[in-house]
């Protein structure tokens, strides 16, 4: 990873009153180039092959400035155009996928948030061992696919938007459709209500839901996601009859819903939120800014976390105009331009360096 000494020595040469927000093409870079602009950044979109022109459509989105590169090493090479820019890079789960979590973390430009989270949620021991460490309770792990009993859901690490992950209600089943060239987990499949929970953690906020040691946790919206095509299979009956006609299940997130979750959950989101931040310090320098809890719900009441994102996620794209739950905090305020309101007040604070890894 790139030393913070040498991200600092980077910051300590850029004009903060003329600082952009950059981010790659790509799964929330509209909400993220949106929300910079209201808070008066300007903004820079980074693309190897992503088609461009959509932003046309939408004008209070589309980047000021936008860099196309050949490949990542292109962009490597030409880093110092960023610099110029007074560039600060918003990871989300594209750019991070595409680029490699590794690769991510040696890039030589500002980046918001804790590259070192990036490591813990992209290997699922790791990101198990840190949410179980911290009392919260995840899906039974299944460490000997002969074990299988019963249905299991199996997910190949790193952040792919449901692609590739899939149901196996036995053993026999599970030799047919796994890729042993991919590392993966076996869990338990849950019976419930799967909801995604957008937090946001500012280590300087000193009012709010306060936590221990220190700074306030913010509940930005709550989604659902669309999966194609496991939501369709019920129309063929059974996964087996579906299976019967060469279907396989499928789990790749095309959408997102809004969701409003029962108030009586609310206390039990944040507890779960509150220790996945305090032991994120414990183990890896923290993590701040935006980040999902991927849950499911019994008819219990009682949540399992599945999955934790370490960044703004793309559940949070239908609130661009805010949700019921931020606008009681921030009115109007999308994920994305929370993002940017952290950054300006840390700007006109002094304390930038403490969020740029």
């Amino acid at each position: 990873m790139v030393p913070k000494k040498r991200i600092d020595e980077i910051l300590d040469g850029y004009d903060l009153e003329g600082l952009t927000i950059a981010t790659l093409c790509s799964h929330s870079s509209l909400q993220i180039f949106h929300g910079a602009r209201k808070l008066g950044f300007k903004t820079a979109g980074l693309t190897i092959s992503h088609d461009t022109r959509y932003y046309d459509a939408f004008p209070l989105a589309k980047p000021d400035k936008i860099f196309r590169y050949r490949d990542f090493d292109d962009m490597e090479a030409r880093v110092g155009e960023l610099h110029d820019e007074n560039a600060i890079i918003i990871p989300h789960g594209s750019f991070v996928e595409y680029m490699g979590p590794g690769r991510f973390e040696d890039y030589p430009v500002p980046a918001y948030g804790n590259k070192a989270v990036l490591q813990w949620e992209s290997d699922r021991a790791m990101e198990r061992e840190w949410l179980t460490s911290a009392g919260i309770e995840m899906p039974r792990l299944i460490s000997d696919a002969r074990e299988i009993a019963e249905p299991v859901m199996v997910k190949y690490h790193g952040a792919k938007g449901g692609r590739g992950f899939f149901i196996a209600k036995d053993y026999p089943d599970y030799k047919t459709a796994v890729d042993n060239t991919q590392p993966h987990t076996i869990q338990e499949y849950c019976l419930g209500t799967r909801y995604y929970l957008h937090f946001f953690y500012s280590p300087f906020k000193r009012d709010g839901y306060q936590i221990k040691r220190g700074g306030a946790l913010e509940l930005m919206s709550i989604d659902r996601r669309d999966e194609s095509n496991i939501d369709e299979l019920y129309k063929m009956g059974s996964v087996d009859d579906a299976r019967g006609y060469g279907l396989n299940p499928t789990f790749v997130v095309t959408g997102n819903i809004p969701v409003v979750i029962r108030e009586s959950l609310l206390p039990k989101a944040f507890d779960m939120a509150e220790r996945a931040v305090e032991r994120s310090y414990e183990l890896f320098g923290g993590m701040w800014g935006p980040f999902c809890l991927e849950t499911i719900v019994n008819d219990q009441l009682k949540f399992k976390v599945f999955e934790i994102s370490t960044r703004i996620v793309a559940g949070t794209n239908p609130f661009i105009s805010g949700s019921p739950y931020s606008d009681m905090v921030h009115p109007g305020m999308s994920t994305g331009a929370r993002i940017a309101r952290e950054i300006r007040d840390a700007v006109d604070a002094g304390n930038l360096r403490d969020l740029m890894t």
